[in-house]
């Protein structure tokens, strides 16, 4: 019985790698969107989208593998080295694991530094947006009044 839970524990981890390597996935073309000018808000969106159902996920097999810690901890402890290559494996995806979400939270530093300097042009954008079509109205309200002649009285006698 131990045996499965420690198979399952495996399988949790070795499965928040493959999700670890999307979010890196992810995290690149959050980058290539932060960084070319063509895509769309929607595709942004898109990808924000996709890190989140992956992180809940992630918090899910966390929740799971932790539940499953809690139950055969014990006898893993008096059992190590009947366990020794187990323990082994889940040390290795442990430290692949810890190496990913490093590499995870320096490319979202990274990201978000290229967030606020994409806001921050947008921003300036919109002030000159802003700027030029004051200017614009300012001009169109001084051109009409050069056309605007007064009313004249012309007298016909002669």
């Amino acid at each position: 019985m131990q045996e499965t839970y420690i198979e399952v524990m495996l399988q949790s981890l070795r499965k928040k790698e493959l999700i670890l390597d999307r979010i890196i996935e992810l995290d690149e073309l959050q980058k290539d969107a932060l960084v070319n000018q063509g895509i769309k808000p929607d595709d942004f969106d898109i990808i924000v989208e996709q890190k989140s159902n992956c992180i809940n996920e992630l918090n899910l097999l966390d929740e799971g593998f932790q539940e499953i810690f809690n139950k055969i901890s014990d006898e893993i402890d008096k059992n190590r080295a009947l366990y020794a290559e187990e323990i082994r494996q889940m040390q290795e995806s442990i430290r692949r694991i810890t190496d990913k979400s490093v590499q995870i939270q320096a490319q979202e530093a990274r990201n978000k530094e290229l967030m606020k300097k994409k806001f921050s042009t947008i921003r300036r954008q919109v002030k000159d947006i802003r700027t030029n079509q004051g200017a614009l109205k300012r001009y169109n309200q001084a051109m009409k009044k050069v056309e605007y002649i007064d009313p004249q009285f012309l007298d016909n006698k002669k």
